[in-house]
């Protein structure tokens, strides 16, 4: 009777010990090395793949301890930030302060705000957006990140405008203004749609509230 290698895998899967009960047929058997093809036994071949599965946790663990390290500088950063803008005296200190921050700190050279709310204010973030703005900033539930921005927001970076690659949009909402908040960037691979955007939505919070403050 031919045995199917089928219900040989279905016995080895039931009876677990059966090598451990043999174990010279770990020595007897020999099967294809995974790299050179040579023949070698079913113990030498068990013995590569749990290196190779060795090799795999451990990328996985670097991986991890490279984004956890990531993480905290980015974490500093943000907190550095915050002190920044609690220490703020006035609302154009405010404005300073994340301008200041988002460049030196994160690196991010273009970014601006705009905010409409009952107490406007003479500085460039409070003045006018078109209604268009309004219902971006309602339709968002969390930061958007891309290459796409309109040629309104656009507009906000003067002659730079037209040269941002990418766009990381976040809105603005207190209990007494709207807004949004927008970074730029000349890299298009800075802020794409498939990032992170935690980070993004605290940095927003943290910026309406420090500008509810002064209004």
């Amino acid at each position: 009777m031919n045995i199917s290698p089928e219900q040989i895998k279905e016995f080895l899967h039931l009876n677990p010990d059966f090598f451990r009960d043999h174990p010279d047929l770990l020595t007897d058997i020999t099967v294809p090395h995974p790299y050179s093809g040579q023949a070698i036994s079913l113990g030498e071949r068990q013995v590569l793949a749990l290196r190779d599965k060795s090799r795999g946790l451990e990328l996985k663990l670097r991986e991890f301890i490279q984004f956890a390290e990531e993480n905290d500088a980015i974490g500093d950063k943000l907190h550095k930030l915050s002190l920044g803008l609690m220490r703020a005296k006035s609302l154009e200190a405010v404005f300073q302060s994340l301008y200041l921050s988002l460049s030196d700190s994160f690196a991010v050279p273009h970014a601006t705000v705009r905010v409409w709310a009952d107490q406007a204010r003479d500085l460039p973030e409070f003045a006018s957006v078109s209604p268009d703005m309004r219902v971006l900033m309602a339709g968002l539930t969390q930061p958007q990140c891309g290459p796409d921005a309109p040629d309104e927001i656009r507009a906000w970076f003067d002659a730079a405008g037209p040269h941002q690659k990418s766009f990381a949009i976040a809105p603005l909402r207190e209990d007494n203004l709207n807004g949004l908040l927008v970074l730029a960037s000349e890299d298009a691979k800075r802020f794409y749609p498939e990032m992170g955007t935690l980070y993004l939505a605290w940095l927003a919070q943290l910026t309406g509230a420090a500008i509810s403050r002064f209004l």
